[in-house]
């Protein structure tokens, strides 16, 4: 892997404003979202919300992916998915949750997730991972890739394309009336195939009318994880892939996760419905 520096925090820009004719999420302007009492399956008109919300949550990750280029900035694609958001009559649903100041999250190289955009510029041979979920209808459609930033060391692309798969094997594995832990049983036995870390701490989760309803979908093989799988089912898939251990370490800021060797780390997210015979991805663009 190339010998770039270690990431440190840049600047933050002011805080995009957000037409006010557009929907908030009940937990902007409060510390913490209201906990989530409802059902992990979800009724079809709530579902085909979730279709509209996870394509605008798709199309504006693949909008700001456009722009990733050696010399732009992570500030940069945050205002181009956060206004492809607002044009489209959405909220970005990371904006002023639980103090989030920022429209997605831009994890870069060592970062595991929720990487803050600020003023940090993307290098040649970086990594990138954009973080993007949309708000509109009442409910939350959540997505995520892991970009490549001009010419990539063999070692992490391989990273991010074989994260990528991890998630598309989980996504198959999806079957009503099987275990929640069939997911991180395929993600980990494949992972470990290459040596991979997989990360334990940040997971899948419940998504709906709540940007995070309770629902833990771990991407390890986890005993507890016995949940049973049940049609009309809402949540993300999102494996963290690490080229060294899955131990990690957080910025100050109290969101950048970081792993704990500073090795690269990619990660790829689907929001799913499960339907009769396996699951239906929403965040296709």
């Amino acid at each position: 892997m190339s010998g770039q520096s270690l990431l440190a925090p840049g600047k933050l820009s002011p805080v995009r404003p957000v037409p006010g004719n557009i929907r908030r999420p009940e937990y902007v302007g409060k510390p913490a979202p209201t906990p989530y009492t409802g059902p992990e399956v979800q009724t079809p008109e709530t579902i085909e919300a979730m279709r509209i919300a996870g394509r605008i949550a798709a199309r504006a990750m693949a909008e700001a992916a456009k722009h990733i280029a050696p010399g732009v900035t992570t500030d940069e694609l945050d205002r181009v998915a956060h206004e492809y958001m607002c044009d489209h009559g959405a909220y970005p649903s990371t904006l002023g949750y639980r103090g989030f100041p920022k429209s997605l999250c831009t994890s870069v190289n060592e970062v595991i997730c929720h990487g803050i955009p600020d003023s940090t510029v993307l290098n040649d041979g970086d990594i990138v991972n954009l973080d993007v979920t949309a708000y509109i209808g009442g409910v939350h459609g959540d997505n995520n890739a892991t970009y490549l930033v001009g010419e990539v060391d063999e070692e992490s692309r391989l990273l991010v394309e074989r994260t990528r798969e991890s998630l598309a094997r989980a996504i198959k594995a999806v079957k009503p009336g099987r275990q929640i832990n069939i997911i991180g049983r395929v993600i980990e036995s494949y992972a470990k195939r290459f040596g991979y870390g997989v990360v334990r701490d940040f997971t899948g989760h419940g998504i709906n009318s709540s940007f995070h309803s309770g629902l833990i979908v771990p991407h390890y093989d986890s005993p507890h994880a016995t949940t049973m799988i049940q049609p009309g089912m809402t949540f993300t898939i999102e494996p963290m892939l690490t080229l060294g251990s899955h131990d990690y370490d957080m910025w100050d800021d109290g969101w950048t996760v970081v792993t704990k060797d500073r090795k690269r780390t990619a990660q790829f997210e689907h929001t799913l419905v499960v339907t009769e015979t396996g699951a239906e991805i929403l965040t296709l663009p």
